[in-house]
């Protein structure tokens, strides 16, 4: 009888111990995640550059999973992606995640895991002639992540329409090309491509005005009225759901990379240098993590301005009723706009 006795609480044990590992091992054993370029991805480098998704899937008992880390020149690549299975997070602009989202919303299901930051994008050129958007001619060359799908070229159609009127919303996007960062810079700085402008984030239009000849035609900020997210990070409803744990260590571990980036600005620059190998000084960057219109938070900003924008001229078919309807629920506690 005493046998008996230890004998069942032996066999429940072992069974929640038996349904625990099945559910852990259920999950997803290798996480693909994908960046871009720029200092705007900074939260994404240092959970690679600390292993914080390895450590907070382990915390979580999930075990040892392997993250794979990938970068890619502009969101509509990323998004085939996704969409594809091949990545399990992307990241990018307000552009590419908002269309995604509208997409996707009656099948796969695509939804914001967070915001990643809130900074003005500048829109540079060596023309002299040009001084506005209304100077650009036929001559002139935009370079940008993604012709037509990309945040700057969502933000220069809405420049557009501000500048020449309703239903111009288009009338730049002839001499608008697709670009990296990098390339689109380095053409820019070169002097002899047909690129003569170029529509990038931190920290090239910062490299780029600190040449000679270089100067700010537009800023994302006067467009919009206002600081606006820049970047989001993006998942299907089909992985979240199936992968609740590994979801949940990659929003913990990106808070964790967030308040790393916050908390101490000299470690976060010099981190940036050693990964993208930056021939700038650690204290040009650390200028900009100090600028007050660039911010790492994961609280969404102004992306319903997007979003009213994209609806409005067509771009995309379906409009959220609020941010909220186009993130998971653990970005709903936030006062996002």
């Amino acid at each position: 009888m005493r046998l008996k006795k230890i004998g069942l609480p032996l066999l429940v044990g072992a069974s929640f111990w038996l349904a625990a590992s099945t559910s852990a091992l259920a999950e997803i054993k290798t996480v693909n995640i994908a960046q871009q370029y720029g200092i705007s991805y900074l939260p994404l480098m240092v959970m690679q550059d600390k292993g914080l998704l390895k450590i907070e899937a382990k915390a979580a008992g999930l075990g040892d999973i392997k993250v794979n880390w990938a970068k890619f020149a502009g969101g509509n690549v990323m998004n085939d992606a996704i969409l594809s299975g091949d990545l399990q997070f992307a990241s990018g602009g307000v552009g590419p995640f908002v269309t995604l989202w509208a997409k996707t919303r009656s099948n796969v299901v695509v939804k914001g895991v967070t915001a990643m930051n809130s900074m003005p994008l500048l829109l540079t050129t060596r023309n002299p002639a040009v001084k506005t958007i209304k100077d650009f001619t036929s001559k002139d060359r935009i370079a940008l992540p993604a012709v037509k799908v990309s945040i700057q070229a969502i933000t220069l159609q809405m420049a557009a329409e501000k500048a020449f009127g309703p239903g111009q919303q288009n009338k730049l996007d002839a001499i608008t090309v697709t670009q990296s960062h990098p390339d689109g810079m380095a053409a820019l700085l070169s002097g002899s491509s047909e690129i003569n402008s170029h529509f990038t984030s931190p920290p090239f239009q910062y490299i780029e005005l600190s040449k000679p000849g270089i100067h700010t035609v537009l800023n994302s900020y006067d467009v919009t009225g206002g600081p606006h997210t820049f970047n989001v990070v993006w998942a299907t409803q089909k992985f979240a759901d199936a992968n609740p744990k590994t979801y949940a260590a990659f929003v913990k571990a990106f808070d964790k990379a967030v308040a790393f980036v916050n908390n101490d600005k000299q470690a976060a620059a010099e981190l940036y240098i050693r990964v993208t190998k930056s021939k700038e000084p650690a204290s040009f960057f650390v200028k900009i993590l100090n600028d007050p219109n660039v911010k790492f938070t994961t609280t969404p900003q102004n992306v319903m301005k997007y979003v009213d924008f994209m609806y409005r001229i067509g771009f995309i078919k379906a409009k959220p009723a609020s941010w909220k309807d186009m993130f998971f629920p653990n970005m709903h506690n936030l006062p996002g706009s």
